[in-house]
């Protein structure tokens, strides 16, 4: 069967995940406007900076749980790392939907409505309910993404 598009790019931001230098969790997101990718982004280390599966992770070294003190993380997320591609190819967000793997942390919430993102869908929950509040509060539509076809 023909996959409907939310699930075409739901299944190829699930390959832009296996892109990621995270130890803890692979994610990757796209940007998508009027069915065209814009942008591209999966979680790790700064450009030139040693990757986490080399060196190791700060988070699990201080055995901080999932969902909090993101800002400890040397790495980006997948969700500002697809935001700043598209800034570096001056390509505009505004009025985009993002399709990634996990559902945005407080971090990323608030880059994305500052980047105009009108829509997430999303595959697997993270536990971060200030994300959702802050969300629902700047009236971006979320969806959690349909069980994937056999």
């Amino acid at each position: 069967m023909r996959p409907d598009w939310d699930e075409y790019f739901l299944s190829l931001v699930k390959m832009v995940a296996t892109r990621s230098t995270c130890r803890r969790r692979q994610v990757g997101a796209l940007l998508v406007k009027d069915k065209r990718i814009i942008a591209s982004g999966y979680n790790g280390a700064p450009s030139g900076m040693a990757h986490c599966l080399d060196i190791g992770c700060l988070r699990d070294q201080l055995a901080i749980p999932s969902g909090e003190r993101q800002e400890l993380c040397r790495g980006l997320h997948a969700e500002m790392n697809v935001v700043i591609q598209a800034a570096i190819y001056g390509i505009s967000t505004k009025g985009s939907t993002l399709y990634c793997t996990n559902y945005p942390c407080i971090l990323c919430a608030k880059i994305l409505i500052q980047a105009g993102i009108k829509r997430i869908v999303y595959i697997a929950d993270y536990p971060d309910q200030e994300a959702k509040t802050l969300l629902e509060k700047a009236g971006i539509k979320v969806e959690q993404a349909f069980k994937e076809r056999n």
